[in-house]
C-alpha cells in the first residue's frame, strides 16, 4: 500500500512544484535548475561514494564492521538515483540523503526497526521424519553386538595397578597403529 501511495504522491508533488516554480521563474530557468541539480548531484554522489568506499575498505582491512559504510553507500546510491530523476522534491530528498548526519540518523532509525532472521537454510522435515529438535544432532543407530574377545590382549594389564583387574575398569579401545588389537572387534567412530 505504501509503495502505491509513493508512486502516486511523488509525481503529483513534482508536477505541482514544476507548475509553481515554472510560473514564478519561467520555463528556461526552471529547466536550467533541474539540469544543474543533476550535474552537481552527480559530482557529490561520486565524491561521497568514493569516500564511503575508502571507509569500507579501511574497516575491512582492520577487521571492523562493514555494515555502517555499506548502509551509507546504499543511501548515497539512492540519493544519486533521486538526483537523476527530474524534479524538485526528489532533488530535495536526495540532497538531504547526501548529508552525513541525516544518513546516520536514518541508519539508526532503520536499525532499530530491523529484524534479523536466522541466516541459514530452513528445513521442514518430511512427515514421519526427524523432528526439528533432533535436526543437526548425530543420528542414534541401534545395533546388536557379540563380544568375541573377553580377555584383553597381552600387555593391557599393568603390574601393580589395582584398576587393571578384570571388571574394575572398562577396556581401552584399540589404537590405530597396534595390529594386535585390531582383531578385538572394537568399533571405531567413522573418520
Amino acid at each position: 500500500m505504501w509503495l502505491f501511495i509513493l508512486f502516486v504522491a511523488v509525481p503529483i508533488i513534482e508536477i505541482a512544484l514544476f507548475i509553481q516554480i515554472g510560473g514564478w521563474l519561467g520555463l528556461w530557468p526552471t529547466l536550467g535548475i533541474v539540469v544543474l541539480t543533476a550535474a552537481v548531484g552527480t559530482v557529490l554522489v561520486r565524491t561521497q561514494g568514493l569516500q564511503t568506499l575508502r571507509t569500507l575498505q579501511a574497516n575491512v582491512e582492520r577487521g571492523g564492521d562493514p555494515i555502517g559504510p555499506i548502509a551509507h553507500g546504499a543511501l548515497i546510491l539512492l540519493a544519486g538515483v533521486l538526483l537523476l530523476t527530474p524534479g524538485f522534491f526528489t532533488d530535495g530528498v536526495a540532497v538531504a540523503l547526501l548529508l552525513p548526519p541525516i544518513r546516520a540518523a536514518l541508519i539508526r532509525w532503520g536499525a532499530a526497526r530491523l529484524t534479523v532472521v536466522a541466516a541459514g537454510r530452513m528445513h521442514r522435515p518430511a512427515p514421519g521424519g526427524p523432528s526439528p529438535r533432533s535436526a543437526g544432532r548425530p543420528e542414534t543407530v541401534e545395533a546388536e553386538y557379540e563380544v568375541l574377545d573377553e580377555e584383553p590382549p597381552h600387555g593391557d594389564r599393568r603390574e601393580g595397578d589395582p584398576r587393571s583387574r578384570q571388571g574394575d575398569a572398562p577396556p581401552r579401545p584399540p589404537s590405530d597403529g597396534d595390529a594386535r588389537r585390531s582383531r578385538s572387534q572394537w568399533t571405531r567412530p567413522p573418520g
